[in-house]
């Protein structure tokens, strides 16, 4: 239908005169009559009946009316918030995390955030990283706090380097290792690791094995876990061994001890990604409020 005329009828019948919709929408009161004449054509009967006060809805005009009224508000209502996001602008900021990650580097952003606008709604979603990326590619999210395995692609996202953090692993309580004050990859050479599937943490196997070929051996894999709780579990049934960022092991796990790894290469980089295009002034706050990693940190 088209939305022309639909606007058009509504402005008769707030003014309730032809010739008050007409002045109201800059037309002539014939041009106005041609376009009712059009709209009653396409729902095949009269939407007004005139008299001399001016008009009023008939029965078909009452049930477009009530009918379409909302469906051209929310027209409305989604145009201007796609205009706005293409002007950079937005009402309303999504974003993805990590609960993990979430207090030390997202609070302190958000603090600035309501600060710069606190007309901005701000919408928390706590996501794996596989469900960021997936959200960030759908429009469902408008920023994400994901770890470095994740297989992030600068041609998609702009990245940004938040930290670059130890790395620990979570070992079995009676793990021979688990009283060491810390662990050197090779020392785990006749371990099986713990993976994760690639939907929840794309890329984090392939970091492992990355991490161990450098200490001399190839790591081997029991399980692939799909959710953090589920990989520390895993640990304690299968006398595996995880590894993970250090701020993962701030909450302690019965039946689990985390211990720092000693090799030099074993980092983790907590990035933010959102999407290529306009970046809206909120995001752009949030940005600038979180922190950045330094070169060779």
């Amino acid at each position: 239908m088209n939305l022309t005329l639909l606007r058009s009828f509504f402005a008769i019948v707030e003014h309730g005169t032809l010739s008050q919709a007409a002045a109201r929408l800059h037309l002539s009161q014939s041009t106005l009559s041609r376009q009712l004449q059009a709209l009653e054509h396409e729902v095949g009967g009269p939407l007004l009946e005139r008299g001399s006060g001016g008009v009023a809805l008939s029965a078909a005009g009452h049930a477009l009316a009530e009918g379409m009224q909302p469906v051209l508000a929310s027209f409305d209502r989604v145009l201007d918030e796609v205009r706005g996001r293409a002007r950079g602008q937005s009402a309303e900021l999504r974003i993805g995390y990590l609960l993990s990650a979430a207090s030390d580097y997202l609070n302190p952003a958000l603090v600035a955030l309501r600060k710069a606008h606190p007309e901005v709604k701000v919408r928390m979603l706590d996501l794996s990283p596989g469900e960021q990326i997936a959200a960030l590619r759908k429009g469902e999210i408008d920023v994400g706090l994901i770890g470095q395995e994740s297989g992030l692609h600068s041609t998609e996202f702009y990245v940004r380097t938040l930290a670059v953090l130890p790395v620990v692993v979570a070992l079995p309580a009676d793990h021979p290792l688990a009283a060491a004050a810390s662990v050197k990859l090779g020392e785990l050479r006749q371990a099986v690791f713990v993976g994760a599937h690639d939907r929840d943490l794309p890329g984090h196997n392939p970091w492992v094995e990355r991490l161990c070929k450098r200490a001399g051996f190839r790591a081997r894999f029991v399980q692939d876990a799909d959710s953090l709780t589920h990989a520390l579990a895993t640990v304690v049934t299968e006398d595996a061994v995880l590894l993970l960022p250090d701020y993962a092991a701030k909450h302690p796990v019965p039946g689990v001890v985390f211990r720092p790894l000693s090799d030099s290469g074993a980092k983790w980089q907590l990035m933010a990604a959102w999407l290529r295009g306009k970046t809206s002034a909120p995001l752009k706050v949030l940005l600038a409020a979180l922190p950045v990693a330094k070169r060779g940190g």
